[in-house]
């Protein structure tokens, strides 16, 4: 089993002198003075162009010829050099389309749309499905340092714009709309490939590039396979592939632990932690620039391990990562201290991911292993009520462990313990006025209430988070939440759909002050697809 982000290797930068882990072993990829040459130069408007290229020779080759440009421009080539080189030695060769063998143009749950425009809509939205299937080259499994995708043998579906293979917790969103859409043994190949990296690393990655062997993302794996077991129960396939369910769980378990001490009791939770303190190399131009009013290089590296752990978590970047000299949540970049911050929503997704493991070896009639995980559960949720629950909001607030407090800011990730039924019992009357405070934005819930520019803050409007609200109201069960969880989902379908009579496109976010406006802020251009776009209005269309 390989866990490159635990080797302990070096990386010299000539623009990073730092000693630190390299975001993996890739001299190509993720270290040494070509990459830091290449992206420091500008050579392209988005950092990731370049990381995503594969390469025309071996890699001890286009290495070779590397050293021998340096050596002939006495280590100093020009902006055209340096674009020469990478026309002579890398290409975008490494993945086909590919349609899915089970796609469905009409699934039965469009009949049960009354509204005939919804209906078309939702329709056109199932016809995106192929558009965005990917299928790995042979050559990618054949020659493997040839490409930073990390190599799979099913297809898969992809996000869209300049994510161009699969994500980790995007996938869980994209998986809920292909079973809507029936495409079941999509969903299965997509779980073999999540497998087949686990098995190969121990963990699954942020994505699916060599570049993220060093963070994960949102632990939704098995919330993925209990999705696909609701609709199969496929018992002999759980059985065959538990054991790597159990392997990805014990990587956070053993990895991304912290205790917190409050009122006597000691409490295990769950933190973000990437070891790399590198720069991202998908954003290694910005991640240097961000760090460049920094006094030394120990502030650096701390620096780009909290801006890859906040890339671990999803939300690159918000406000919810930053801590001020004042202990607010107002700042910049080099405000990130991501790695004190305990996150409410990360250890709801475990909480439910180790319920869903104690029914699944219930299924499999292994009762240790059942009672095993049924006691985590129950251990987690006692620590998700102490450490992050206001008595007085009727919410949960993310744990600043550094300075011992909770941070009462505005999140739609202060509903998550709901949303994945990680609650004790709870004032639903509390959860609506908490929600007074962003009920009157047309184009959605926003991620924050904070403008910082960062594209998870004001006035961003995120998918995924709408879903996870809309979702804990309704699980209550009280009349008045569903009832404003039905108005929220109207209200996000009619944005969804004015954006897409607009633009004929939809988007990875979208506009919270504005219906039908896409998304902005942070380190690149909105995104048009969009795979948990279209995944999240699918599941939202039956409220409307």
């Amino acid at each position: 089993m390989k866990h490159l982000l635990l080797l302990p290797l070096f990386c010299f930068f000539e623009t990073v002198f730092s000693q630190s882990l390299p975001s993996c072993e890739s001299k190509i990829y993720c270290q040494g003075k070509l990459l830091d040459k290449i992206q420091m130069a500008r050579l392209f408007n988005d950092s990731k162009t370049f990381v995503d290229m594969s390469l025309k020779n071996p890699e001890d080759t286009v290495l070779e010829n590397f050293d021998k440009l340096l050596e002939e421009s006495d280590n100093n080539p020009s902006k055209d050099d340096l674009q020469k080189f990478v026309d002579d030695n890398f290409e975008n060769f490494e993945l086909e389309e590919w349609s899915p063998e089970d796609y469905n143009e009409n699934p039965q749950f469009l009949e049960q749309i009354k509204d005939e425009s919804v209906r078309q809509f939702a329709q056109d939205l199932v016809k995106l499905w192929p558009k965005f299937g990917r299928k790995m080259k042979p050559e990618v499994k054949e020659n493997p340092d040839q490409y930073s995708v990390i190599p799979v043998t099913n297809g898969f579906i992809v996000p869209g714009g300049r994510f161009n293979e699969f994500y980790y917790w995007d996938t869980y969103w994209i998986i809920k709309g292909l079973l809507l859409c029936e495409m079941q043994d999509t969903v299965k190949g997509i779980l073999e490939n999540f497998f087949e990296i686990v098995q190969n690393y121990g963990f699954v990655p942020n994505g699916a590039r060599v570049y993220y062997l060093n963070r994960s993302q949102p632990p939704l794996l098995t919330l993925m396979t209990a999705s696909y077991m609701k609709v199969s129960d496929d018992t002999q396939w759980l059985g065959q592939n538990i054991d790597t369910l159990e392997t990805e769980l014990n990587f956070w378990m053993k990895n991304r632990t912290i205790q917190v001490e409050l009122d006597g009791s000691t409490y295990n939770l769950f933190r973000y932690d990437s070891e790399s303190g590198s720069p991202r190399p998908e954003s290694y131009y910005e991640d240097v620039q961000s760090a460049s009013t920094l006094e030394n290089e120990d502030q650096k590296v701390q620096l780009w391990a909290d801006l890859k752990s906040a890339a671990e978590s999803g939300w690159d970047f918000s406000s919810r990562w930053m801590v001020n000299q004042n202990g607010g949540n107002e700042g910049n970049l080099t405000d990130a201290h991501t790695r004190d911050i305990i996150p409410v929503d990360l250890n709801s997704f475990l909480c439910q991911a180790f319920s869903i493991m104690s029914n699944f070896y219930k299924t499999l009639d292994n009762d240790e292993k059942a009672n095993f995980w049924s006691e985590q559960t129950q251990t987690l949720k006692t620590a998700i009520k102490e450490v992050f629950y206001d008595e007085d909001d009727g919410v949960w607030y993310d744990y600043d462990s550094k300075l011992s407090q909770k941070r009462k800011y505005f999140y739609p990730s202060n509903l998550t313990p709901l949303w994945a039924r990680a609650n004790h019992q709870i004032d639903p009357k509390k959860i609506i006025k908490y929600l007074e405070q962003v009920l009157d934005y047309e184009g959605g819930i926003p991620a924050s209430l904070i403008k910082s520019g960062q594209q998870w803050d004001f006035p961003g409007a995120w998918p995924p988070l709408q879903e996870i609200v809309i979702n804990s109201l309704y699980r209550t069960g009280d009349d008045e939440a569903n009832n404003l969880a039905k108005e929220l989902a109207q209200k996000w379908i009619k944005s969804n759909m004015e954006a897409y009579n607009e633009y004929g496109a939809m988007f990875e976010k979208y506009d919270a002050e504005q219906a039908g406006k896409p998304g902005g802020g942070g380190e690149y251009e909105v995104q048009e697809g969009f795979g948990w776009t279209n995944g999240v209005a699918l599941m939202l269309v039956k409220w409307v």
